[in-house]
């Protein structure tokens, strides 16, 4: 059985590294020495605190955490240990969501989302999904353990990917609790994205989504632009690519099939619209892939 320290010393290698799945393989007693000091989280980041206490700083913002509770870092955050008790135990996870980005849809989209909903975002509370939680990632530590193969690769891309809607699940549930504190303007995107995420196949128009949330397309383009970046338009864009990244990855449908799919006039127009939003046709997309 592998030693507590070797343990701690592979997460950090695999920290420094930038694997596309970083375990701390049970729980550990310590921080690796990467954490220990300013760290970009390259994906989405877990801590499971099982017993005792650490406190960290995230942004140059402090934050702790204590026994029974989950410290949720986004992709992109500046994350450092600075202290933690004698008797802390922790389990960690850090994965990256990019190759899975073809089969998640919006759901993964909005759980980030909803982190940034509040004026300060809550990183740390106690779930009540700790347990849950946590038996994924034991399931993700043996594939981890198996050596490399066609079935264990997919494997390990369907537990990221049942871990992954657990937890827009568990920010979904979190911002339905504090929905009184989220805003009307908020409460608005939220609703957006449910609708894109059921009528993206056949409306790509802002119209429609106004119509339907009782707004003018003008209001509900410059609102999603100020919370999320994009407009009505982009957002319904990127639900169709990936969908057809998905088709093409993992299906054997023609070009003319998914243009078809996606009610497209023809399969030029619908290479165009690919190329345009990813930088290359359907048809590279594919023999890369």
């Amino acid at each position: 059985m592998d030693t507590h320290q070797e343990r701690l010393s592979r997460l950090n290698h695999a920290l420094l590294s930038g694997k596309d799945v970083c375990s701390s393989e049970g729980m550990l007693r310590d921080f690796p020495e990467s954490l220990k000091k300013p760290f970009q989280v390259n994906g989405v980041g877990l801590v499971v605190c099982r017993q005792g206490s650490f406190m960290f700083t995230l942004n140059q913002k402090d934050f702790s955490a204590k026994a029974n509770e989950t410290l949720f870092i986004p992709g992109g955050s500046v994350f450092q240990v600075c202290r933690q008790s004698e008797d802390a135990e922790v389990f960690i996870l850090v994965y990256q969501t990019e190759p899975i980005r073809d089969i998640i849809g919006n759901c993964v989209t909005s759980m980030h989302l909803y982190s940034q909903l509040a004026t300060e975002p809550c990183y740390v509370w106690s779930t009540g999904e700790e347990n849950e939680v946590l038996k994924y990632m034991s399931l993700l530590d043996n594939t981890l353990r198996i050596e490399e193969n066609t079935f264990n690769h997919y494997e390990q891309k369907l537990l990221l990917l049942g871990l992954t809607y657990r937890l827009c699940s568990i920010y979904n549930r979190k911002l339905i609790t504090q929905r009184a504190s989220v805003g009307h303007k908020h409460d608005i995107f939220i609703r957006l994205i449910q609708l894109i995420e059921m009528h993206y196949m056949e409306q790509r128009g802002v119209e429609f989504y106004a119509d339907k949330l009782c707004l003018s397309p003008k209001y509900l383009s410059v609102l999603s632009k100020s919370i999320c970046g994009y407009t009505v338009q982009e957002l319904v864009f990127k639900a169709i690519i990936r969908k057809s990244i998905s088709l093409l990855k993992n299906t054997q449908k023609s070009i003319q099939e998914i243009s078809d799919y996606f009610n497209f006039p023809n399969a030029s127009y619908f290479g165009t619209f690919f190329r345009k939003q990813t930088g290359t046709s359907p048809q590279q997309y594919r023999r890369k892939s």
